[in-house]
């Protein structure tokens, strides 16, 4: 199946002597490992507070360093990164390169995508064909969440997102922005909300509120089919919930 370019992302070049470090010590994950070969990396920007503003890709392919981001994030990020560059020797300039991505045999230069296996490859400068993938119903079968979607910026939190089982976050790399917030959640909270995976039976739109026995319980997103995902309070979220004239119940990953 040939990839398809995807239309919504943009790319900024990371050059001069700096840019890996400046990365490492901005971002959830681990970059360091593209200081030696070709790669690509999932990570989040988070406030001082430990919120999310924005996720991407940091890709080595080719000797050329770049970040990877959805056009909705693209120009506050900058701004933010732009802010953070202070003394180092770190250029961001725009890559006129196509964003493609596709599913089964990856052709050569591709990389897989680091989040599922079910979201196949990602390729850069390449030739791309039309839409043919349903990646909503992907990420909601793999509860995968999506910028501006399920994630949003200055409300989400990573771990209550999944950051984790998508090798989004390293709790080994050191210091970064929002760091101690996301380890204390990791290490001294039980987390009381985040993302699960839902059956669902009836209309509901995106964003309806769920409730259970009445209460507020959480709120509806990506739905594909009769599963959806959802953001809910672990405790009131074991029985029966509702959203809009839909029934809800909980639907556990196997994986």
């Amino acid at each position: 199946m040939p990839g398809e370019i995807a239309t919504d992302r943009r790319l900024w070049e990371i050059s001069g002597k700096d840019g890996l470090h400046f990365l490492q010590g901005l971002v959830s994950n681990d970059v360091r490992p593209l200081e030696t070969a070709d790669g690509i990396v999932w990570a989040a920007l988070l406030s001082p507070q430990g919120k999310y503003l924005a996720d991407f890709f940091v890709v080595r392919t080719g000797g050329r360093l770049f970040i990877d981001i959805s056009d909705r994030l693209a120009e506050p990020t900058l701004k933010r990164l732009t802010m953070y560059r202070l003394r180092a020797d770190v250029q961001i300039a725009p890559l006129d390169l196509s964003v493609v991505r596709g599913l089964g045999e990856a052709p050569a230069g591709a990389l897989p995508d680091p989040r599922h296996p079910a979201l196949g490859w990602r390729g850069y400068g390449m030739d791309g064909g039309a839409p043919e993938v349903d990646w909503d119903a992907i990420r909601v079968a793999h509860l995968i969440p999506e910028s501006g979607l399920e994630l949003v910026p200055d409300d989400s939190y990573l771990l209550e997102s999944g950051f984790e089982r998508l090798h989004g976050v390293d709790f080994r790399k050191g210091c970064y922005v929002g760091q101690e917030v996301t380890a204390r959640m990791k290490h001294k909270t039980e987390l009381r909300k985040g993302l699960v995976r839902v059956r669902i039976s009836g209309e509901a739109a995106f964003g309806a509120e769920i409730t259970a026995d009445g209460k507020p319980a959480g709120t509806l997103f990506t739905r594909s089919g009769d599963r959806a995902i959802a953001y809910v309070r672990h405790d009131r979220a074991e029985g029966e919930m509702r959203a809009g004239e839909a029934a809800l119940h909980l639907d556990p990953l196997a994986e």
